[in-house]
């Protein structure tokens, strides 16, 4: 069976030379595809988000870049995501060198690795990006054979759709294709080609149906763009979700008379649409002049019809400006509406936690974590189901959760101690307050518990048991014995 793999498939279109790629038409030399694509392998180790003072055991992954213009290297981010350390590697002569990953972007699921070495990869040629391609067209999809040598599959672009991206779920633009793919070295990451151009990156393959989602060229030109602005602005959202407008009495219930139209059912606190002054009940008829149907798709020159969320995430950067024509109450007006990336900082649960380690405070055996979507996880592949319910809740609709509510902190397991007796069993509660002081985050929950009451530190939840008492003194007494116990390097990461 074939890992998650990376495709690479070259068609018409070219790069400018500088230190950020950009398209310009313009002939490919007939030079070999090996010269362009570079094996990559990188050892990677992700945190225990159950143990968070911990890290899981590291892993190797393998797989091949693509060159780019500025001694770049274009792989997945899923590639090196938490990567203790990444080289290049040439196929036929196994010459290495460190790599740096300069950029990295789990929104675009992309990062850019540059060696260490600047002369590395001098003998390589920059592949060009495609421009036109179209459902119907072949290409070739390219993999390392162990001994280096290339090995080519034929595959054929079927679809132009969009669909969600790993690592937080936003759809986004993907050319779905059909080859039928064998496992071969390196196999996590596998580039495709047509006429020396490229097509993009595999970050899906369903072996059993031969058939994969490619990272196209628009997204990979995005994040090329936003890398070479002063500052990274990422993929910039108008924050509101929408369903379609087919059935015929809601639409009479509207009093819509126009042909398409989608109805907002939900908008994101703080984000773009809100700002602009949109709202849950409005119509979105057109963005930028791009009429939007009944489905929320609009008739795209190059890709045909698609959801609208790509004149606003692709054909839009951070701090543009794009029209939305609202229906609302009988009335048609236009709204100019701002574009900004989604602000984390604001989230109740963040959709991933990469390249760095999560917070936490131990309490005397007691566990403090701050939700976040790669806890819950842990519980596995069905985590909705079995991951305990509340936080899939608060994670689930957190912008139905009143804004003052802050951070949800939890208390996720107890360490058996002298001090934790009787509470071993609790797990996962959500707290509110600890010493009096509301908490809103796990810095609040640090500054509270330098601070007990009556000698004792007071922790309430909103659940059974709702409260319990620690000993200020014996906790206080027991933190060496504590860490040395479980091993713990230090008692609160913030």
């Amino acid at each position: 069976m074939i890992p998650r793999l990376l495709l690479v498939v070259f068609l018409a279109g070219s790069l400018h030379a500088g230190t950020t790629p950009t398209v310009r038409p313009s002939p490919t030399p007939a030079v070999s595809l090996a010269q362009s694509v570079i094996r990559v392998n990188s050892t990677n180790q992700s945190f225990d988000f159950l143990r968070p003072w911990m890290k899981k055991a590291p892993f190797p992954r393998r797989g091949l870049g693509v060159v780019l213009d500025g001694g770049l290297v274009l792989v997945t981010a899923e590639l090196v995501a938490n990567h203790n350390y990444v080289e290049l590697e040439k196929a036929q002569s196994a010459e290495k060198s460190p790599a740096e990953v300069v950029r990295v972007d789990y929104d675009y699921n992309l990062a850019l690795l540059k060696p260490a070495d600047p002369k590395f990869l001098e003998d390589f040629r920059p592949l060009p990006l495609d421009s036109g391609a179209k459902v119907g067209d072949s290409a070739l999809v390219l993999q390392l054979e162990p001994n280096g040598d290339l090995a080519e599959t034929t595959a054929k672009l079927t679809s132009i759709t969009t669909s969600g991206y790993p690592f937080e779920g936003m759809a986004l633009l993907v050319f779905r294709v059909s080859a039928p793919l064998q496992q071969r070295d390196g196999s996590f990451t596998v580039p495709t080609v047509r006429d020396g151009r490229l097509l993009g990156l595999l970050m899906r393959y369903d072996p059993r149906m031969q058939t994969g989602d490619v990272i196209p060229p628009p997204v990979i030109q995005h994040f090329l763009d936003e890398h070479a602005r002063p500052e990274f602005g990422g993929i910039p959202r108008a924050g509101l979700a929408f369903s379609h407008t087919r059935d015929p009495q809601l639409r009479r219930y509207l009093g819509l008379n126009e042909p398409g139209g989608v109805l907002v059912t939900d908008v994101l606190r703080d984000g773009a649409a809100a700002t602009a002054g949109i709202k849950t009940g409005d119509v979105v008829l057109a963005v930028n002049g791009q009429a939007v149907d009944q489905d929320g798709n609009y008739a795209d020159p190059e890709f045909g019809r698609i959801p609208f969320s790509h004149l606003t995430n692709l054909k839009a950067h951070t701090a543009d400006t794009v029209t939305f024509r609202i229906f609302r109450e009988g009335k048609t007006f236009d709204v100019p509406v701002l574009l900004v990336p989604r602000d984390r900082s604001k989230m109740l649960s963040e959709p991933y936690i990469m390249d760095r380690a999560p917070r936490f405070v131990v309490l005397g055996g007691l566990v403090f974590q701050e939700l976040s979507r790669p806890y819950l996880q842990e519980w596995g592949g069905n985590w909705v189901q079995d991951a305990p319910q509340r936080l899939v809740h608060y994670d689930a609709f957190q912008n139905e959760v009143d804004p003052e509510r802050g951070r949800i902190i939890f208390l996720s397991q107890v360490l058996p101690t002298a001090d934790t007796l009787g509470y071993e069993d609790l797990r996962d509660l959500v707290v509110t307050k600890v010493n009096g002081r509301t908490i809103r985050s796990l810095d609040d929950l640090s500054a509270a518990i330098k601070e007990p009451v009556d000698g004792f530190h007071r922790v309430e939840f909103e659940e059974d048991p709702h409260v319990l008492f620690l000993d200020a003194k014996s906790v206080e007494q027991n933190r060496e014995a504590l860490q040395s116990q479980y091993s713990l390097p230090v008692l609160e990461r913030l």
